[in-house]
């Protein structure tokens, strides 16, 4: 008899606990995620959830995670691995270690990891983990994002792996040392309530041991491994055999003037397993608009995982059939020292390659083009308050998704590589964090791509900027390319962003540019595209087309020139 009071199966296998397990892993990373939303105290964390959680075994191998935005979640298992062996025998109860290091395993400088070891008696049987995009992280330029830059020290500090606290003790030196480079007090908050999420997860985590014994679940870990590999292998098997190109764009790299660069990908699918090839990819870039093999390849598993079946649970076994080859030295793999902090936002342009690619294959599972990311961060002092702040415009950035076969797009979603999970800031909170006064955000009208399946809305976003002498930073992309459309749909709309100064001047930022001293009461508006449209538009439904240019959603002009109503 098992601990369920059934049979068990072969292999000592319970096949009800293992279910149980699954789910156990999961409430635990969602415990972890609700701590730090609970804690922190950036708007980044605590209300955008710009974080994940996740739980590993001893050994490094992903159990679940909880993907508030799921480009850091699949960064955080290699990384994992990485401590392991760095630290070797050095790993004790009571360890705290830091990371953030893009050239080893990390993925973005901002966004800085806790890991902390969980042991069962003097045995280390598991890992919790936490990574967040902290407000600032040093370098040139507050906030994190230095569109000027061409090295990874102009960006921020690297923490490749460190204890920040040792058998229990915090590491003072260790702290100051790394808080000394990073210009905002809240960013220790923050990462102290990282420390606090590990620990939620791990006492949990104990408790499932003590509960079933840890030799029972690491036997069901393995089953739950086995059985989310052949998961995988069967959405893969069901792909035909073949190699399918795809291409990605990048426009403008920070440095030279109408620059494009292509994000070339081969996907092979054998059987049941599927290789994910860049090797055509452009070389990397002289600026900062460069990723790292870690963003990249986490991109790459999201979104190849939009496509499959949403049930397979997100652990070691669902990676094992996906192989990723991304060449050091190309845009996607920029390699050392290059600046990779728009490593992240390649996420959308390489999503563009792999739905192209799998598009005639997948009809039924691809999406059209997703709105890209152009987002803006502004950094200044509060002088009411007294304060220095720094806010990511959360809410002009997220544009729309796109349609695929039987649905419109996710209306004001965001990037692809968020999925959704990346939330806005709350309209009074963004006033009382910021000295600037939000003038409008609503839905804009025709910014999606039409179809018989329209994609998703994207927002026009106008505030007045509060404080003297502000810095705003732009990074992105899609004000080049709108969001394309699939099998007949069209494009969704472009993003924009423009500045107009008190005294009349307007200003355009590029896409990645870096503007000091805007005076306050500088107006700032933005637009963020929709996604693009799926199937032929003229066989959208007629009456929900009416109801749709009654809402305002889409003009009667563009009702007419779209989709042919009337004719």
């Amino acid at each position: 008899m098992t601990e369920t009071g059934k049979p068990a199966a072969a292999g000592g296998i319970d096949p009800i606990l293992l279910s149980v397990l699954a789910r156990a892993f999961k409430a635990i990373t969602d415990e972890m995620s609700i701590s730090i939303e609970r804690t922190a105290r950036s708007p980044i964390l605590c209300e955008a959830k710009d974080f994940v959680t996740g739980l590993y075994d001893g050994r490094g191998r992903m159990l679940e995670q909880t993907e508030n935005l799921p480009i850091l979640a699949f960064s955080l298992a290699p990384v994992c691995k990485y401590i392991i062996d760095y630290f070797g025998d050095d790993i004790h109860p009571g360890d705290v270690i830091f990371h953030n290091d893009v050239f080893s395993m990390g993925n973005q400088n901002n966004d800085v990891a806790v890991f902390r070891p969980v042991f069962f008696g003097d045995r280390l049987v598991a890992w919790t983990a936490a990574k967040g995009h902290q407000a600032d992280i040093g370098g040139n330029v507050a906030g994190g994002y230095n569109p000027n830059a061409t090295e990874v020290w102009q960006e921020g500090i690297r923490i490749p792996p460190v204890k920040v606290c040792e058998r229990g003790k915090l590491r003072r030196d260790v702290w100051d040392l790394i808080f000394a480079n990073v210009r905002y007090e809240i960013v220790q908050e923050d990462m102290r309530a990282e420390m606090g999420a590990t620990e939620v997860g791990a006492r949990r985590f104990v408790s499932l041991l003590e509960k079933y014994g840890p030799e029972t679940v690491e036997r069901h870990t393995e089953a739950l491994f086995e059985a989310t590999r052949r998961m995988m292998e069967a959405e893969i098997a069901a792909i035909p055999n073949g190699t399918y190109a795809g291409e990605g764009y990048v426009y403008y790299d920070g440095k030279n003037k109408d620059s494009k660069y292509t994000i070339r990908v081969d996907v092979t699918v054998k059987d049941r397993a599927i290789k994910f090839d860049y090797s055509r990819t452009d070389p990397r870039t002289n600026g900062f608009v460069n990723g790292t093999y870690s963003s990249s390849a986490s991109a790459t598993a999201l979104t190849f995982l939009q496509m499959i079946n949403p049930d397979i649970p997100h652990n070691e076994g669902m990676l094992e059939p996906l192989e990723i080859v991304i060449p050091e030295g190309t845009i996607l793999n920029a390699g050392y020292p290059a600046a990779t902090t728009f490593g992240n936002h390649l996420c959308p342009p390489n999503a563009d390659a792999i739905q192209r690619a799998l598009a005639p294959v997948l009809p039924d599972r691809v999406t059209a083009g997703w709105n890209n990311l152009l987002c803006s961060l502004t950094a200044g002092n509060d002088a009411e308050k007294g304060e220095s702040y720094v806010d990511i415009m959360f809410m002009g950035m997220k544009g729309g998704s796109g349609a695929l076969n039987g649905a419109d797009g996710y209306d004001h979603i965001g990037m692809i590589d968020a999925s959704g999970g990346v939330l806005d800031q709350d309209y009074e909170m963004f006033e009382q964090q910021t000295p600037h006064v939000l003038r409008k955000h609503e839905y804009l009208t025709d910014s999606a791509g039409p179809g018989r399946w329209r994609g998703g809305l994207g927002v026009e976003t106008i505030y007045e900027i509060g404080s003297e002498d502000t810095q705003l930073v732009t990074f992105g992309d899609g004000d080049y390319e709108p969001a394309f459309g699939l099998f007949g749909g069209g494009a969704g709309g472009l993003n924009a962003i423009k500045l107009t100064t008190p005294d009349g001047r307007t200003i355009v930022p590029l896409n990645k540019d870096l503007i000091r001293g805007l005076p306050k009461g500088t107006v700032y508006w933005q637009q963020a595209g929709g996604g693009g449209g799926y199937g032929d538009p003229r066989l959208r439904d007629r009456g929900l087309l009416a109801r749709e240019v009654r809402d305002g959603i889409v003009s009667a002009e563009a009702a007419r020139r779209d989709y042919g109503l009337g004719d």
